[in-house]
C-alpha cells in the first residue's frame, strides 16, 4: 500500500477498532491524524540520517561551519543502506575498509532490497560484516523489532566474519525526536531489544546514537552500557561516549568520504576487530586527561554549567543552563583560538588549564558561581549566588579535606580539578 495515502485514513474509534485488520504499513500510518502525512522513506533512513540533517547547510548546528574530527584510529570501515544501492565492494576494500555494517530492517515491516548484495558481497570482498536496524520505537515494542530483526538478516553466528548487531537508535526521521516515548520509557524499549537480541543470538548489540540524542531521550541512562557495546556517531569533535560507556567501540566520524555511505573506525586493532566478531571485546581506554573531564557538545549537566561560566568570566555572554549547546561550542572555539589552543570545541585538559580562574574569599561574579554550582553538585550546602564569602570558604575547604587537598580555602588549579571531575 502507498504509505502516503494509507496516512489519510480517517482517524477515529473506527479507525482504531479497524487497524487491527490492516496491513502494517496501513496501521502504522494510521497512526496519524488525519491530513498529516507521514511520508515513508525507509531506504533514506540510515545510520547518521538525523545527524547529518541536523548539522545541514543553514542549521544551528551546520557541520560546514565546524571543524573535521581528529580521527587517530587506522581501523577503517564504512556503513551502508539501500540508499547506496550497490556497492563496489572490492573497490571499499581495496581502498583500506576492514569492516562494513549493512541496514537490513526497519520496524516491523521494511527490509532493505539491497541487504543481500551489501551483506554478502562485503564478506566476499574480505570485509567483517554485520548488519542493522533502524528502530522506530513508536511503531512496535523492542522484543518484537528484535525479532524482527534477526528473522531479516540481523542473526550472528561465530564465524570470525559475523559481527554482532546493531541497533541504530536516533533521532526520529517522521517526527518527535524520541517518538513520543518518555525517557524511561525509551531505556525500556531500548533494554526489550537488547535482552530478546540476547536470547536470540547469544551476543548483545552494538548500540549506535549520539550523546545529544541520547542525554535527550534517555535521561543518560547507564543501563544499556553494563552490556552493549557502543558506537558513536560524531562528525565534528571527539568520540566522547554518552553516561555509561567508558569508550566507544566504533566511530562514525563523517557522512561522506573515502567509502560508500558513511565512514567508521573501529577502536582496536585487526586482531581485536576480529575478537569482537566471536564474542565479547574491551575497547581500549580512552587516552589518560590528568583528571580533566572532556566535556563537548552534547553534554548536559554540572561540567557543563562550570563551562559555561567561566566562559562568561572570559567574557562571553551566554545563558547558562547546563546544555552544552551549539552556542556553547562556539564560544569554546573563540576562546580556544583566542589561546592559541587546537579550536575543536572540546573542553579537555588543556583548555579546562586555561579556562579556570584562581577565586578566594572576597571575589566575586561568573567564576564563583561556577565553583558554588559545582561544590553544590559535591553536596556542600552552598547558594550559587556569585558572591565567595565566608560560606563559600567553608564549603571550599571541607571540600578540599575531604580530597586530600591542601586546606587553603583557595580555588587553583587541584581544587578546579577535583570540583569538576
Amino acid at each position: 500500500m502507498n504509505r502516503n495515502l494509507a496516512a489519510v485514513v480517517t482517524i477515529g474509534l473506527t479507525a482504531l477498532a479497524a487497524s487491527a485488520a490492516l496491513p502494517d504499513d496501513a496501521a502504522r500510518a494510521a497512526a496519524v491524524p488525519a491530513g498529516a502525512a507521514r511520508p515513508w522513506h525507509e531506504d533514506a533512513d540510515h545510520m547518521g540520517s538525523g545527524l547529518t540533517a541536523r548539522t545541514a547547510p543553514g542549521t544551528v548546528a551546520d557541520s560546514a561551519a565546524a571543524p573535521s574530527p581528529t580521527v587517530t584510529a587506522t581501523l577503517k570501515g564504512l556503513d551502508v543502506s539501500a540508499f547506496q544501492e550497490n556497492v563496489n565492494w572490492p573497490s571499499a576494500a581495496s581502498n583500506g575498509a576492514s569492516f562494513a555494517y549493512v541496514k537490513a530492517t526497519e520496524g516491523v515491516d521494511y527490509t532493505s532490497g539491497q541487504f543481500s548484495q551489501q551483506y554478502n558481497g562485503s564478506a566476499a570482498a574480505g570485509l567483517i560484516r554485520g548488519a542493522y536496524h533502524f528502530a522506530l520505537p513508536d511503531t512496535a515494542g523492542g522484543s518484537a523489532q528484535a525479532d524482527y530483526f534477526v528473522a531479516h538478516g540481523g542473526g550472528w553466528s561465530d564465524d570470525g566474519k559475523t559481527l554482532p548487531g546493531a541497533l541504530d537508535i536516533e533521532y526520529n526521521p517522521y517526527g518527535a525526536t524520541c517518538y513520543g516515548l518518555s525517557q524511561s520509557a525509551m531505556v525500556s524499549w531500548i533494554t526489550a531489544f537488547s535482552t530478546e537480541y540476547h536470547t536470540r543470538t547469544g551476543r548483545y548489540p552494538i548500540i549506535y546514537s549520539t550523546r545529544d540524542w541520547w542525554s535527550t531521550c534517555t535521561g543518560n541512562s547507564a543501563t544499556p552500557g553494563q552490556h552493549d557495546p557502543l558506537w558513536i556517531a560524531n562528525y565534528s569533535g571527539s568520540p566522547t561516549p554518552p553516561n555509561g560507556w567508558s569508550t566507544y567501540t566504533v566511530w562514525q566520524n563523517a557522512d561522506k568520504g573515502t567509502f560508500p555511505g558513511d565512514q567508521d573506525v573501529f577502536n582496536g586493532t585487526t586482531a581485536n576487530l576480529r575478537t569482537f566478531a566471536h564474542g565479547t571485546y574491551t575497547p581500549p581506554p580512552p587516552p589518560p586527561t590528568d583528571g580533566w573531564p572532556v566535556v563537548a557538545q552534547g553534554a548536559t549537566g554540572h561540567a557543563a554549567t562550570a563551562v559555561q561560566y567561566l566562559l562568561d568570566a572570559h567574557g562571553a555572554a551566554l545563558t547558562v543552563d547546563g546544555d552544552f549547546g551549539p552556542a556553547t561550542r562556539s564560544a569554546v572555539i573563540a576562546f580556544q583560538t583566542g589561546k592559541g589552543l587546537a579550536a575543536d570545541g572540546i573542553v579537555g585538559p588543556d583548555t579546562w588549564q586555561q579556562l579556570i580562574v584562581t577565586t578566594q574569599e572576597g571575589d566575586s561574579g561568573p567564576a564563583v558561581k561556577a565553583v558554588q554550582d559545582e561544590l553544590a553538585a559535591h553536596g556542600r550546602p552552598v547558594t550559587v549566588d556569585g558572591d565567595f564569602g565566608p560560606a563559600t570558604r567553608s564549603a571550599v575547604t571541607a571540600f578540599q579535606s575531604g580530597e586530600g587537598l591542601t586546606v587553603d580555602g583557595v580555588v587553583g588549579p587541584d581544587t578546579w580539578r577535583h570540583l569538576v571531575s
